[in-house]
């Protein structure tokens, strides 16, 4: 079969560029012939928070990108239909993720629909966590011609279902993110990260106040009454950072935090999830975070909170902890009984074992499904 997907893609950067990849590798393994359509330019530079659109790291692996999209160039919009009509696919699956994207994602597939081709949404996300005027019209427009859905949480689900009550879906958990490095000793990569040796926990992505860091920085004194732990903040600023650098220094535990205000190379992603104990997503609002199966393929536990789908890939108490949002003192009690009850080598084998229903053939079998259902 002769596949198109669409969405960022290497050298563009984060976890939906991931996926990207994820996705070609196992579509090609399957023996089908797949392109990735990119963005030249994702976002204008006057609405991008970060420091670059780009990655400055390694691809995982070679999937190559034919970057024709410009966001808020309709030249370009047509330039990509004139592509797709070109190469004549049985499939275009669109990666969605925010209403930004309807009017150009909108015009591109009514180009594909033209030729009687199916197109599909793997929907990362589709309630945005910061909302803006204008957004449900935009989701509206942006669903209204999908053939068919994936979806990776019964959160999104729910809201897809507000969108298009009879919509055509099939729900598979995020799949594991197997085209990372494979991680390393933690006591070696401690080492390498100049990190002090001892219990160590990880925040890593990118910081925005949605998810919840100063719950965790200001869940950190209680924690350290009872024990001496270093909290790694891994991810770049979307925020103000001096903000929470000012949160640790009131509390008296900046000694305790190390920050690291960076979008780390994906060389570089196993060093800091080996050299940790513990991986906490203290989110305000979610729908689902790829990190969870970041943490999951590096073997590491997970506390979560319970916001949107992000608790689903979570067995409470047996991959990890999941606890009520916006509560230090909750957050505290988890970090504080994972330690005390030595709960590292027992999360970590029950992880081994479930992490299985997360593999990726199960998206592949999600596609499967549905392009026959369609066709």
């Amino acid at each position: 079969m002769r596949i198109i997907i669409i969405g960022p893609a290497y050298p563009l950067r984060g976890g939906i560029a991931h996926f990207a990849a994820l996705l070609y590798k196992k579509l090609t393994r399957k023996k089908h012939q797949v392109k990735l359509i990119s963005f030249k330019r994702q976002y204008p530079s006057l609405f991008f928070p970060g420091k670059t659109q780009y990655d400055e790291g390694k691809p995982l692996i070679k999937a190559p990108s034919l970057p024709l999209i410009d966001s808020i160039n309709p030249v370009s919009w047509f330039r990509t239909i004139f592509y797709i009509r070109a190469y004549q696919p049985d499939l275009v699956i669109f990666q969605y993720w925010m209403p930004f994207f309807a009017l150009c994602y909108t015009t591109i597939l009514l180009g594909a629909k033209f030729l009687n081709i199916p197109v599909f949404y793997i929907c990362h996300n589709i309630i945005p966590h910061e909302k803006k005027f204008g957004d449900r019209f935009l989701t509206h427009i942006a669903f209204r011609f999908v053939n068919a859905f994936i979806v990776q949480s019964k959160a999104v689900l729910e809201d897809l279902l507000e969108v298009r009550k009879k919509a055509l879906y099939q729900m598979v958990y995020h799949p594991i993110y197997t085209i990372f490095p494979a991680g390393t000793d933690k006591t070696a990569a401690q080492k390498k990260l100049h990190i002090q040796k001892g219990r160590v926990i990880l925040f890593f992505g990118i910081v925005r106040k949605y998810k919840g860091l100063d719950i965790l920085i200001r869940a950190m004194p209680s924690v350290l009454a009872k024990m001496d732990v270093r909290l790694i903040v891994c991810g770049e600023f979307y925020e103000d950072r001096q903000e929470y650098f000012e949160l640790a220094a009131d509390l008296g535990i900046q000694e305790n935090i190390r920050f690291e205000d960076r979008f780390v190379p994906n060389e570089k992603v196993g060093l800091y999830f080996s050299a940790a104990d513990l991986v906490v997503l203290p989110y305000i609002s979610a729908t689902q975070s790829g990190i969870v199966q970041l943490a999951y393929y590096y073997n590491k536990p997970v506390i979560v909170t319970d916001v949107g789908g992000l608790a689903e890939p979570v067995s409470n108490d047996k991959t990890g902890y999941v606890v009520p949002p916006e509560s230090p003192v909750a957050l505290a009690r988890a970090i504080v009984q994972f330690y005390r009850d030595k709960k590292e080598r027992i999360f970590t084998a029950k992880i081994k074992k479930e992490k299985t229903l997360y593999a990726d053939d199960h998206l592949i079998e999600a596609i499967d499904f549905l392009y026959t259902e369609c066709r």
